[in-house]
């Protein structure tokens, strides 16, 4: 988000799902498409059997590459090396888009100066993929008419994750795939309603609409709009920064919402240590999950079934969900709990309904203005922005213009993984998702039919690797990093190149973050998933 932000002024999706069905060409980079968001998985595939071309960027023979015209399996966190080096090519043979860039962008020569240092020799140095193979996927990505990039958490769970997006804007900016249908910059959302949380300020440094605290004006609309008298203009913490100054003992309350970050959050001992150092712990949610187990008060939630409101899905789309049962026991909706607990708290928040609130939003958030209870109740939604109720919404975004006026080139140079493997640590594990659970297992382990699917934690280990190790196929293995070790069952497979491992982290028996290293993006603060050093021993 921040880095499609600085390059086009908004950090959104730009095109929309339909889409997929009408491009040409898909480059879909640090994203298992079709175990995370399976529908669009499918959309891909279908398009790819009806003639569409698939560029694949990513380090593991997932899914996608069965359909793929071309599979980039770079090394793990040299994405900027190899997006320079197909803009290298791309200008080198003046494939790129000389009107867009003209009169479209800034910072060209800036961006023509960095990627002039990534020639496919170089890259194939750093990233391990063959010069020809690169100049391939230039040439293909540049020539086709109408082609979307789609990224996921594998480009944006890095240290260096704020350079792969601008990286991947420079891309689409430099071959004019931008503004049209069926083209963009699509980043895929890696929950239900992530989008809708950030559009309403669920970050540290806007309010809803990404209105910037630091604003006076609009630090003066949302004073009036709530009748308060003075509301404070610093920029708040992350949760990277919030466990950090909460092992410090700087942060003595936490307030958790529908996440589970004993589970969820890098370096678990260091989560674990920061929440014991609180003085009080309250999590919402629905479940009693690791990190609701630690807590000193636990406020029941309702499900999305039990409860009314909007969700806004990947492609800025708000769509109205109805309460289909009532809610068990003491569970309320969460809008209810957190009027009660702010009315408690002096401040009287006197909504009566989801639609109640739904106005306030209208009211002061100019990109959902239009965006009302009345125009949902068809049940296709509207996509965001949507300046008044006359509008029909925006299918994609930066048609004549960019958010921000003119596109700008932000070229970033290659920089490695903060924890490389060496003499001890002779491994890269790399983490993510599959297909039958979800994030740390919350919901989906409580589900029979996908527990049963895959009830266990497995460690994917190329078989030239595990030969050397004397590992067998489903034999238990101890896998270690500098923070800590588990134990889970090898899976001997070709998906994972040599001396990389993978797993994920859905399950409490095997929690993969004790391993994962807490070093995170400077700018976004999201830690660095995708890569940390470990070694493996045979459990005998």
């Amino acid at each position: 988000m921040v880095g499609l932000a600085a390059t086009f002024g908004s950090g959104a999706m730009t095109n929309s799902i339909n889409d997929f069905d009408d491009a040409d060409l898909f480059l879909v980079t640090g994203s298992n498409t079709t175990a995370q968001h399976p529908l669009i998985g499918s959309r891909i595939i279908n398009a790819v059997k009806r003639g569409a071309k698939l560029l694949l960027i990513d380090p593991r023979e997932i899914q996608l590459a069965e359909f793929a015209d071309l599979h980039l399996r770079q090394n793990i966190g040299t994405d900027v090396a190899v997006l320079n080096g197909i803009m290298n090519v791309i200008i080198e043979e003046e494939l790129y888009d000389k009107e867009f860039v003209e009169t479209r962008t800034e910072g060209f020569d800036q961006l023509k100066e960095i990627v002039s240092k990534y020639p496919p020799q170089v890259v194939e140095k750093i990233s391990g993929i063959v010069s020809h193979d690169l100049k391939k996927a230039a040439r293909m990505y540049a020539k086709a008419d109408k082609a979307m990039l789609a990224y996921a958490m594998g480009i944006t769970q890095h240290t260096t994750g704020v350079d792969n997006v601008k990286t991947c804007a420079n891309l689409a900016m430099l071959t004019g795939h931008l503004g049209r249908p069926a083209t963009g910059v699509n980043p895929l959302r890696g929950q239900s309603n992530v989008q809708g949380a950030c559009d309403m300020g669920g970050l540290p440094n806007v309010y809803s609409g990404y209105q910037p605290v630091i604003d006076p004006a609009v630090k003066n609309k949302f004073q009036q709009a709530w009748g308060v008298a003075a509301l404070d203009d610093k920029v708040g913490l992350t949760i990277t920064d919030m466990m950090i100054a909460a092992q410090k003992g700087q942060i003595k309350a936490l307030y958790v919402m529908g996440e589970n970050p004993l589970m969820s959050d890098p370096n678990t001992s260091h989560i674990e240590h920061a929440l014991s150092n609180l003085d009080f712990l309250i999590v919402q949610d629905i479940f009693l999950s690791e990190t609701a187990a630690k807590a000193d008060v636990v406020l029941p939630a309702a499900s999305f079934a039990e409860k009314e409101g909007t969700y806004t899905n990947t492609e800025r789309r708000v769509q109205l969900s109805g309460k289909a049962i009532s809610p068990p026991g003491q569970a309320h909706p969460d809008w209810r709990i957190i009027c009660e607990l702010s009315t408690l708290a002096g401040y009287p928040m006197n909504y009566s309904s989801p639609a109640d609130i739904m106005k306030e939003i209208n009211a002061v958030t100019p990109s959902y203005a239009g965006i009302t209870y009345e125009r949902l109740a068809d049940g296709f939604g509207l996509q965001w922005p949507c300046p008044s109720v006359e509008h029909p919404g925006t299918p994609y975004l930066h048609k004549e213009k960019f958010s921000k006026g003119m596109g700008t080139f932000l070229p970033c140079e290659f920089k490695p993984v903060a924890e490389m493997p060496d003499a001890e640590y002779n491994f890269m594990l790399t983490t993510g998702r599959i297909y039958y659970h979800y994030h740390t297992g919350t919901m989906t382990r409580r589900t029979s039919i996908l527990d049963r699917e895959a009830p266990s934690a497995m460690l994917e280990i190329h078989p030239d690797d595990a030969k050397k190790l004397g590992i067998r196929n489903n034999e238990v293995v101890e896998l270690t990093s500098r923070r800590g070790s588990i134990k889970l069952n090898a899976e001997i497979t070709k998906r994972v190149p040599q001396n990389v491992v993978f797993s994920t982290f859905h399950f409490h028996e095997a929690p993969i973050n004790i391993l994962t290293n807490s070093a995170y993006d400077p700018v976004a603060k999201i830690p660095e998933y995708k890569g940390c050093a470990v070694k493996i021993r045979r459990c005998v």
